[in-house]
């Protein structure tokens, strides 16, 4: 089936068992999350609300949250077309014609790149003026600043060359015609409006809600900055994008989109935008961002909304963003052939640990790349970089975890990087866009630790006999010791580190009651979410030699919730009731 369109698609997975059409009436305020936060973790299908409180249109929910689905909008296994993409570039470098006979599927996704104008497009059936009321948009957790458009794809052009981008910025909705736009550092709309705001222009854009797959993934997707966003979907997609002039901004916007927003930023006004329950899992604080004020709203006949929720993982970008370092992570070789994999774990945000194999040629030749890949695009953004061998799978936590333990040296093998750009959503360090970033070199280094481990019983009961404070503990790979602590966890960590009893782990890590370090997932999340490197990690012994410092012995990490984060997500007992009572007739 050919997918042009979010309602293509919708249709493509309700003829494959894959969606649930949802007649109860439900409230977009919590309770549309609290339905699809459970139906994901369940592996149910996706979710269409036909009947949301107050709205006009149905609302599309899951959509892509699951391996599955994302295989059936993208037509194979995104790893595997990650693989014939970069067999395709490397063959064609230096240019060489044969390289379109030898990769035929590949050359027609590359022709498919470049989009075609319509002048029939279902996007624009029907005109009207701004009413954001008419529409199921979410209030995703109870602390939320308001409803907030979660799945917004905002097109923006250069003011001075023309160049596109596409991009995904949540949007809160202050009433009918007017938004927040959430421009974080190092994304192509926020570049773009800081052009135009130098040039003292209103800053003209457009929204596109509900497109194709291919369309969603290229906006989500960290392209190399200049790649165009409409462009790769063609390529996803194999299938030209088709666009169409939009109606009262001189933008080019997707011709089968469920609904277009058309309107301008103006270059000084600000506004508070959130707080925002986001992908870290925890509330980011209220901040001013730009305004966006619609003008022109143009949608599909029977138009269908679509909305996510993200929060503490796993959620529906774990498979948004899996599917997009799959196919684009091999591209990383045209740049850095010394590198054979490399993973975002969307565990801890993706932006927080980046872990990448490395078949080193010369000594520390790791480190290089891991310095070399904090200065790339938006993997500029990420806080904790490991390096591991080439024969040790990055994906693989436990494999890190064990290539840690046999070859990491903090004296030689570890740098902290402070006062640096950092994702805007971190608030580790109690600074917005700035904080502390790290690098762990774990590959090979010749000699291994091969120190017998006692068993996790033996380590963890002598951890809490050295503090009483420890509540719980949890071993994870004979590598990482992560504790429960109530508070005083940097103490607690000190201490321990500095045991001489204590053998066994290199890491110890302590977290708070509400991490569920039994899980592995939940473990990932509580750890690196919550610590900055400058103020939270420690060794054994640390000291300056000139102006170099030298670590020693075992790395401690305090992980606990501090005063000044902001809350973690947690959802209201009134909605959790309601949602129990009411479950049997959602699927009626």
């Amino acid at each position: 089936m050919k997918i042009y369109s979010l309602q293509d698609f919708i249709k493509y997975l309700d003829a494959n068992g894959e969606l649930v059409r949802i007649k109860t009436e439900v409230d977009a305020r919590l309770e549309v999350t609290e339905i699809s936060v459970r139906a994901l973790q369940q592996g149910m299908p996706a979710l269409l609300f036909e009947n949301v409180k107050g709205a006009r249109f149905p609302l599309a929910m899951n959509v892509l949250a699951s391996d599955k689905r994302i295989e059936l909008a993208l037509g194979k296994h995104p790893d595997r077309l990650g693989e014939e993409l970069i067999a395709f570039m490397e063959d064609a470098l230096p240019p060489n014609p044969k390289v379109f006979f030898k990769h035929p599927g590949t050359t027609r996704r590359i022709i498919s790149a470049i989009p075609r104008m319509t002048f029939r497009p279902t996007s624009q059936e029907v005109v009207c003026q701004a009413n954001l009321d008419e529409l199921p948009v979410i209030t995703s957790w109870p602390d939320d600043g308001g409803p907030f458009i979660t799945l917004p794809q905002v097109f923006t052009y250069d003011p001075h060359d023309g160049k596109r981008n596409l991009g995904m910025y949540r949007m809160q909705v202050f009433d009918g015609q007017t938004t927040g736009m959430h421009w974080q550092i190092q994304k192509g709309g926020g570049f773009h409006f800081y052009q135009s705001k130098k040039m003292g222009r209103e800053f003209k854009i457009a929204v596109a809600l509900g497109t194709d797959p291919a369309l969603l993934l290229a906006t989500v997707a960290a392209l190399p900055e200049g790649i165009d966003e409409v462009m790769f979907s063609g390529f996803l997609r194999g299938r030209r994008t088709r666009m169409v002039k939009g109606r009262s901004v001189p933008i080019k916007v997707p011709a089968d989109a469920e609904f277009i927003l058309e309107g301008t930023v103006h270059p000084t006004e600000l506004r508070m935008e959130g707080p925002f329950g986001d992908h870290f899992g925890h509330y980011s604080h209220a901040s001013k961002f730009p305004v966006f004020h619609i003008s022109k709203v143009t949608h599909r006949k029977n138009a269908i909304y679509p909305a996510t929720v993200v929060g503490r993982p796993p959620m529906e970008d774990k498979y948004l963003g899996n599917a997009t370092q799959q196919v684009l992570g091999p591209l990383i070789r045209l740049i850095h052939p010394e590198i054979r994999d490399l993973w975002a774990y969307y565990e801890a945000g993706f932006h927080n640990l980046l872990v990448v194999s490395v078949e080193e040629r010369y000594q520390k030749e790791a480190m290089k790349t891991a310095i070399s890949i904090m200065g790339e695009g938006q993997l500029s953004l990420t806080k904790c970089v490991v390096t591991v061998s080439e024969d040790v799978n990055p994906r693989d936590f436990n494999a890190v975890l064990k290539a840690i333990r046999e070859n990491f040296n903090p004296t030689y093998d570890f740098i902290v990087i402070p006062k640096v750009p950092l994702d805007t959503l971190d608030f580790t360090s109690y600074k917005m866009n700035q904080g502390s970033k790290m690098i762990m070199d774990a590959t090979k280094s010749g000699a291994k630790d091969k120190k017998k481990i006692p068993t996790k019983a033996e380590i963890g009961q002598l951890a809490k006999r050295i503090d009483n404070r420890v509540l719980d503990f949890e071993l994870l790979g004979e590598t990482l010791l992560v504790v429960t602590v109530k508070d005083s966890g940097r103490a607690v960590v000190s201490k321990l580190i500095k045991s001489k009893e204590l053998a066994g782990p290199k890491i110890i890590a302590a977290v708070s009651p509400d991490v569920d370090i039994d899980n592995q997932e939940q473990t990932i999340w509580g750890i690196f979410t919550r610590f900055d490197a400058e103020r939270d990690i420690m060794f054994t012994e640390q000291k300056l030699v000139g102006i170099s410092p030298l670590f020693k012995g075992r790395m401690g990490i305090d992980a606990t919730w501090k005063k000044g984060y902001p809350a973690p997500l947690v959802m209201t007992d009134e909605i959790i009731n309601k949602v129990d009572r009411s479950w049997d007739s959602y699927w009626r």
